[in-house]
């Protein structure tokens, strides 16, 4: 029973509180928009599919066998795509403004299930650099790969392509915007239910009952004082606000 009460009284505290949750929540979201539309630079990405297949040298006749193998090495290739001997010719190719280690940070390498492709998706803030240096990665893998492990089993299945409606994967407005809103209801809750708790001060007749384990037997009302316009400032007016009150 005492935790329904304590919760009926959490409740309460909130709806006291509402204006000001609403406001906080408000503002952060306001905040949350200005970074979105007017700071953040927004990303787009871009795709190559890369198909690891049996190598050519091998028996043509494919198994079980040969295709868990290729999906294997697409682990391996998923590492060397990232590595310095395919993306430091992709930055001289393309004059990539960035570092090697800037470039990894934009490209990631994942492995279709159950298959044996390998897309490279590079994120950028200009769709047609995205879409430059996602086939150049590709193109420079199918290259040097032949002279890194010595392997003919890898050749480019689609490459990505610039669309005239392509449009960012971030920021995204409306989550953003959700979040922050969220996240602006939730510090606000937090802060006055904390508040509240810490207020130790009584502020009603059920507080100084709960406090001191005792009846209330009457209420004193507030007075409110009595304007000296009201009667006059003269001496002989003074007995009439003294029975005012």
């Amino acid at each position: 029973m005492e935790e329904t009460i304590d919760f009926k009284n959490l409740i309460n505290i909130l709806k006291k509180r509402m204006k000001l949750l609403i406001a906080t929540a408000l503002i952060f979201t306001i905040l949350s928009a200005i970074y979105t539309f007017f700071i953040v630079d927004p990303q787009y990405e871009a795709s190559t599919q890369i198909l690891v297949n049996q190598s050519q040298s091998e028996n043509e006749q494919s198994s079980t066998t040969d295709i868990e193998s290729s999906r294997e090495l697409i682990n391996t290739y998923n590492v060397i795509i990232t590595s310095p001997a395919i993306l430091e010719p992709v930055t001289q190719r393309t004059n990539f403004n960035g570092s090697v280690g800037s470039l990894r940070s934009k490209t990631n390498v994942s492995a279709e299930a159950e298959s044996q492709v390998a897309i490279v998706t590079v994120t950028d803030s200009d769709p047609q650099t995205a879409v430059e240096l996602a086939n150049t990665i590709g193109q420079t893998f199918e290259q040097q790969i032949p002279e890194i492990m010595n392997v003919d089993n890898v050749s480019i299945l689609s490459e990505a392509q610039l669309s005239e409606s392509s449009s960012p994967v971030s920021p995204q407005p409306f989550l953003n915007l959700l979040i922050a809103f969220v996240v602006g209801l939730i510090i606000s809750s937090g802060w006055v239910i904390v508040k509240e708790f810490l207020d130790k001060s009584l502020k009603s007749e059920e507080d100084i009952e709960k406090e001191l384990n005792l009846p209330i037997l009457g209420v004193v009302p507030t007075i409110q004082e009595v304007p000296d316009d009201k009667y006059g400032s003269s001496a002989e007016n003074k007995k009439l606000r003294s029975n005012a009150h």
